[in-house]
């Protein structure tokens, strides 16, 4: 194959950017117009630095960030290639899942400052979900049972005076009412053990992480991340100009001695530590020890998003409690919200952090949105403090726990036997995983056109080599779970007759 070619670096649009900037700008911008498309073997770094006239290790910074953004993947033993996953495509699927007809990477409109191209530039990586849900979608709660009439009545409690007060400009943190119960919340629920004054209210989980990017980190900070992971915190970091370093999973968790000696300047790490998005492995208590000495050797920020981590089942004594509520554990932010117990459409969700950034954040907020909602606060903070959301998290546990096995029976069944699903005792979807290296986007795709979202691992992997699919079936009932797992069990038997 020719070696392809980037111009020249001095030719980078920016006069005050780097040389290895420049030379990143380069190799980005030949595979966005398409002059390395998707499957490109990039030329060997030595070659590379020789071609454009800098040093290899300009080259290898370049191409570093390109791997942490998506651009590029990694295959041990094979070289550096442009992503499978920028050629033109179904939907990808993120944490909560992703629109049909996802486009191919297109360059950014002209006028953006560079923090706002790289902002515009996660679209190519991350898309927030703008179809209705159906199976086996991920992150997709169960919100036709959601207790609206309760709520209702609860919002219809309050007094003249109270809407009016609640009509004004409000604290940015939050309404003391809903801090105060999302304190006892976490206590009771996740063992952790926080002043109100220390919770901050936010629009989401999403929210939450990129004030923490705002705050706590600087354009070229590095910042370990779970690989696979969750393709929206990538995005958010990146977005911010930080650069997200991944690091491989084992059975207990994130190899943070591995993270550590590869990427020894790192300054934060993001974690899904109770039920890992998405392989759905729990850190282990030794991993996460290590895990928190490592942020007090290095001065650095665990940032711990509990993604879906009220949903355990069995007994309470079997709950595993969060990462934040260990010994040690100051340097920890946690990051929560409602999305997955009651539903995404309340937009509301916190940040617990240490007591001299709460100013901090409750600015950040101000600058970004002012507060949430008065009215929505308000009853959310009695929803919680009557024991309305307890009651119905019980009610969701038993019936995802219900939804898991009926998900694990019917596909069985679909597929005489060759997909079988290892039960959980915790999350909202499975993963059936593949044949390590295998390719897993043409049932995918197949699943898409057929009007079942099938999301296939290595959308969120940055170079890990594992593959398979994840199937979500929290917010299905049972015949639409049936209809899709006939579906796939179809499509993977014609897979099978093909090979």
């Amino acid at each position: 194959m020719p070696v392809a070619r980037a111009n020249p670096p001095h030719s980078a649009t920016h006069p005050t950017a780097t040389l290895r900037q420049q030379v990143y700008a380069q190799l980005r911008s030949a595979i966005e117009q398409g002059r390395w498309p998707a499957g490109t073997r990039l030329p060997p770094s030595r070659e590379q630095a020789g071609l454009l006239g800098v040093s290899r290790n300009t080259v290898l910074w370049a191409v570093q960030r390109l791997l942490a953004e998506g651009y590029v993947e990694a295959r041990v033993g094979d070289g550096t290639y442009v992503a499978q996953a920028l050629a033109q495509r179904p939907a990808g699927n993120a944490r909560a899942g992703t629109p049909a007809g996802t486009q191919a990477l297109v360059a950014p409109p002209r006028g953006l400052s560079r923090r706002g191209q790289l902002v515009a530039d996660t679209a190519a990586r991350w898309r927030p979900p703008l179809v209705p849900a159906r199976a086996f979608r991920i992150g997709a709660p169960e919100v036709a049972t959601f207790p609206f009439a309760v709520w209702d009545r609860l919002a219809r409690q309050a007094t003249q005076a109270q809407r009016t007060a609640r009509a004004q400009y409000l604290d940015p943190a939050g309404d003391p009412d809903l801090r105060q119960a999302v304190a006892q919340w976490v206590w009771a629920s996740r063992g952790i053990r926080c002043d109100a004054a220390q919770v901050v209210v936010c629009s989401g989980s999403q929210q939450g992480i990129d004030l923490i990017a705002r705050l706590l980190l600087d354009v070229g900070d590095e910042v370990l991340v779970e690989d696979p992971g969750y393709p929206g915190i990538r995005a958010s970091l990146l977005g911010h100009g930080a650069l997200a370093r991944p690091v491989p999973l084992d059975e207990s968790g994130l190899c943070i001695a591995q993270g550590a000696a590869q990427w020894p300047a790192a300054r934060m790490a993001v974690v899904t530590p109770t039920h890992q998005f998405p392989t759905g492995v729990r850190m282990e208590l030794p991993r996460r020890q290590a895990l928190l000495q490592w942020a007090r050797e290095h001065d650095a920020w665990v940032v711990e998003d509990d993604y879906d981590g009220e949903f355990q089942y069995g007994n309470a004594a079997q709950r595993v409690p969060a990462l934040c509520s260990l010994p040690g554990s100051e340097r920890v932010l946690y990051v929560g919200t409602f999305s997955k117990t009651l539903h995404p459409g309340l937009r509301l969700g916190f940040v617990v952090v240490p007591p001299a950034l709460v100013d901090a954040f409750a600015m950040a907020r101000a600058i970004t949105d002012r507060h949430a909602p008065g009215d929505a606060q308000a009853v959310l903070a009695r929803f919680i403090a009557e024991g309305h959301l307890l009651r119905h998290l019980r009610r969701m546990r038993e019936l995802c726990q219900h939804r898991q096995q009926w998900l694990i029976d019917t596909l069985a069944d679909a597929s005489d036997g060759h997909w079988q699903l290892a039960p959980s005792d915790r999350g909202m979807h499975l993963l059936h995983e593949a044949p390590t290296g295998s390719d897993d986007e043409p049932l995918a795709r197949s699943a898409q056109a057929a009007g079942v979202m099938l999301a296939p691992l290595s959308r969120y992997a940055i170079t890990s080599p594992r593959r398979g699919w994840l199937l979500g079936y929290a917010g299905y009932g049972d015949e639409e779970i049936r209809a899709a797992a006939r579906v796939v069990g179809a499509l993977a038997a014609r897979g099978r007759a093909r090979q």
